[in-house]
């Protein structure tokens, strides 16, 4: 299984590269080879089974968008490439975001969703339903992001904002978004393994570890 991470050093503000670790080494547990590489500005977008963007700061944001765009990287996702896209990676894949002075930047257009600048900063914990199970995060976004009619959200806020205060990130046949931050996989273990399954194209063997006995701490403190 090969993972690109796509410019850490423009979305890799919070942490998130670490998702690429976390399913890494919970393929390398269950005996499967995986390679992780880290793809720099300048760098050509590789053949890859899943890729990773992360989250980052306006400037970054943009330079990152307009780098994709020039790497055709939207012509990736349509060839049929998966994708795990955490908060500003969630906002270039729609039309458009908000960025300084509320301007509106032209996303990849991958998407039917658009982000604005919201009222207030979004910082805290957040908890979303995903069916039956609960993704929990932490979230730190200045924008509100609104899904198309057709769209559908990955999951339903409980606590936190998440894109409207309501629903959270969105979910297509390629493409997993969320704005939660942790790194995300590392704090939901269950989810890692619905991505990799997916990815694998293969049910996975259980897989029990420390992460699982955390996320069971997680949610007890939230009430969950």
């Amino acid at each position: 299984m090969r993972i690109a991470v796509l410019y850490p050093e423009l979305l890799g503000t919070y942490g998130d590269g670490g998702n690429a670790l976390v399913l890494q080494q919970r393929m390398q547990l269950r005996g499967q080879r995986v390679t992780v590489q880290q793809v720099s500005l300048g760098e050509s977008i590789p053949p890859a089974d899943l890729y990773l963007l992360g989250g980052g700061e306006d400037g970054p944001q943009r330079l990152a968008t307009e780098t994709l765009r020039k790497n055709g990287f939207a012509r990736t996702v349509k060839g049929g490439a998966l994708v795990l896209a955490v908060c500003a990676g969630l906002q270039i894949l729609g039309e458009s975001f908000a960025v300084e002075g509320d301007l509106q930047y032209e996303g990849l257009g991958l998407v039917d969703a658009a982000t604005v600048r919201g009222g207030e900063r979004r910082v805290g914990n957040m908890a979303v339903q995903i069916g039956e199970r609960v993704l929990v995060g932490f979230e730190n976004h200045g924008g509100e992001t609104r899904l198309g009619a057709r769209v559908e959200a990955l999951g339903s806020v409980l606590r936190g904002f998440g894109n409207d205060g309501h629903v959270d990130g969105y979910e297509t046949e390629q493409i997993w978004a969320t704005y939660a931050h942790g790194p995300v996989l590392a704090l939901n273990p269950w989810f890692a393994d619905h991505i990799l399954s997916v990815v694998s194209g293969r049910e996975l063997a259980p897989l029990k570890t420390v992460a699982d006995h955390l996320y069971e701490g997680r949610l007890t403190s939230l009430g969950l």
